[in-house]
């Protein structure tokens, strides 16, 4: 399996390159590019609501096999993620959001591994920036919405501190709060599909040089480099869910900080 990614114009391989998050449109109409990670993101979306629409329509008591991994799924999130970290009331209530960003990041992450794709649709600052603005505005408008006036107060202006600290602890009250929060939503989804796809490039147009263009006793380093790209493409697999999970939960607990007693 070659990363379709590390093929360059002239038929050959290139080392890993940032250029790979910026392909060349497959077609354009008008100033509208449709790329390769576009493709992605469309297949990604396509699968998920093809298998939630087939695996939901005709519910039974006693589950087939596609309900039953559906049901797993859609449990996890609602049991491990929504009630665990917001409690029974409001994780109900903030469960379609949290639902929809698992899963649409997991499934965005997995086409990292799909041989001909090989990149994630996640893998660009467009949809975990949208995903942290989503995430953001989720997280404030729960807590305006639980304290209409006390919110903003109390998050800036956390009780228990003297009042001649404020003057340091609310800018780094707003910072860490409405700033470095969707930054780092943003940059940890971001680098890490990014990373993920650099080192599969790596190990794959390793293997295809060495026994294509090194060959001779050079051979065995590419069973090597193929043994890791392979061990890689599986821990990639685990690193998507990873990240799905630590996304969506962090949305949980911004949210439940927002909308906790005291404010």
């Amino acid at each position: 399996m070659l990363i379709a990614s590390a093929e360059s114009s002239d038929g050959g391989f290139h080392p890993p390159s940032i250029s790979d998050f910026f392909p060349p449109a497959i077609f354009q109409i008008g100033f509208l590019e449709f790329t390769r990670i576009n493709a992605a993101q469309l297949l990604a979306t396509a699968i998920l609501v093809i298998l939630l629409v087939v695996g939901t329509r005709n519910m039974k008591v006693v589950p087939g096999r596609l309900q039953s991994i559906v049901e797993m799924g859609l449990d996890f999130v609602r049991v491990n993620i929504a009630h665990d970290i917001l409690g029974r009331k409001d994780g109900n209530r903030f469960l379609p959001l949290l639902t929809t960003m698992f899963f649409m990041i997991l499934f965005m992450n997995l086409t990292g591994i799909i041989p001909g794709i090989n990149i994630a649709g996640t893998s660009v600052i467009a949809v975990p920036l949208l995903l942290a603005v989503i995430s953001y505005v989720t997280f404030i408008y729960a807590g305006i919405k639980k304290s209409p006036g006390g919110f903003f107060k109390n998050s800036l202006f956390p009780s228990g501190v003297p009042a001649a600290l404020y003057i340091i602890v609310t800018p780094l009250e707003f910072l860490s709060t409405f700033i470095i929060r969707p930054v780092t939503l943003t940059l940890r989804l971001l680098m890490n599909m990014i990373v993920g796809h650099l080192m599969l490039v790596l190990f794959f147009s390793a293997t295809h040089f060495f026994f294509f263009t090194a060959g001779g006793l050079w051979s065995a380093l590419g069973v090597g480099t193929l043994a890791f790209g392979l061990a890689f493409t599986l821990f990639e697999v685990l690193v998507a869910f990873l990240q799905a999970y630590v996304f969506t939960i962090l949305t949980a607990v911004y949210i439940q900080l927002a909308v906790a007693e005291e404010h």
